[in-house]
């Protein structure tokens, strides 16, 4: 039996999850924040903007209020990291539930985070955003992060993919992976949500730094070490919040971070490749109306290291090219002149 999904966030990655569910034999509502986007939407059946080329399903219905989400099963967030707590509040407040009226509590609302991030100013992951917007107004969730190597494009198209659904629910990983799983989206299921999210977020910064690589002309032995080394420094701020070191090696790590790197289809590499020819931060972000999450990221994850005691030289020096002018050459020569050390340590 199929489930009825919400989406919300009609970007990219949001409309492609909305297609691929409503293929799949799902009923999906996809709710836009911008109302002219989702009168578009609704009209040309299509989302020109952020994904073009894919015709909507019949059983994708755009909604233009987020009361109408809540007959979901499960709501599927996919917003950018920066704008997320503010939908989360919205989201919340819109919930209808008659027993909240009469006294009786709320029912808990099933919320998968598909946002690969942490919040600028506080370095919260999206569970915690979650969690802490959740208890502001009373209402229990249950969270799940969904994560992996996924171009938008692809999955919309059809194409294979695997991703993981992680939730520290009991449960919950396992009735989500069963449910969602398609032939062609194949899931995975962990309960390890800090180290899902924190891959997701920091593979993103490492990306940047692999496309200023690529627009530098530097070769395929200094992607590969950048790699190598993005990973274990992705794992090091990950075992250090609480992650399992395990989750890193997987698709929400490694397999992320290997598309992410070398993937025409990246906004991050291609944000890392603005840099090395020379455009600023402002002109790289007035190119595209799509958010590279790796630059905000590299501040907040940079930050969050700082809080932690460990160190992430990637991300601090991609962290100084976007926001102190620093030259990406420059960077990259800093990096390979750092202490050298065993290649195993944390």
């Amino acid at each position: 039996m199929s489930w009825k999904l919400g989406v919300v966030g009609a970007g990219s990655w949001g409309t492609a999850l909305a297609v691929h569910f409503a293929d799949a034999g799902h009923d999906v509502l996809l709710w836009a924040r911008d109302r002219d986007l989702s009168c578009r939407l609704a009209k040309t059946r299509d989302n020109h903007k952020y994904l073009p080329g894919v015709v909507f399903p019949k059983s994708l219905h755009i909604v233009r209020d987020l009361v109408e989400v809540h007959e979901s099963a499960v709501v599927l967030v996919v917003v950018p990291s920066h704008g997320f707590r503010s939908t989360i509040k919205e989201l919340l407040a819109a919930a209808p539930d008659p027993r909240v009226r009469a006294g009786l509590g709320a029912a808990p609302v099933t919320i998968v985070s598909a946002t690969k991030g942490v919040e600028t100013e506080t370095s919260a992951r999206m569970s915690q955003v979650c969690a802490e917007e959740a208890s502001a107004v009373g209402r229990e969730i249950r969270f799940a992060v969904l994560s992996g190597p996924t171009f938008a494009a692809e999955l919309a198209r059809g194409a294979p993919t695997a991703a993981v659904v992680a939730s520290e629910a009991p449960g919950l990983a396992k009735r989500l992976r069963e449910e969602l799983a398609t032939p062609r989206f194949r899931l995975y299921s962990s309960s390890d949500v800090v180290g899902v999210e924190l891959a997701g977020a920091a593979k993103n910064v490492i990306a940047v730094a692999a496309g200023v690589v690529a627009g530098l002309e530097l070769g395929h032995n200094t992607v590969a070490a950048l790699i190598t080394r993005g990973l274990h420094e992705m794992t090091r701020l990950g075992v250090a919040c609480g992650g399992e070191e395990r989750t890193f090696s997987g698709l929400a790590g490694l397999g992320d971070l290997v598309l992410t790197c070398t993937g025409g289809l990246s906004r991050n590499r291609r944000a890392g490749m603005a840099l090395a020819a020379g455009k600023s931060l402002a002109e790289i972000e007035a190119e595209t109306a799509m958010v590279a999450e790796g630059i905000r990221n590299s501040r907040s994850l940079t930050g969050l290291a700082r809080r932690q005691g460990i160190e992430m030289p990637i991300a601090d020096q991609m962290m100084r090219v976007l926001y102190e002018d620093k030259d990406p050459r420059e960077a990259l020569e800093e990096l390979m002149n750092r202490e050298r050390k065993s290649e195993h340590e944390l």
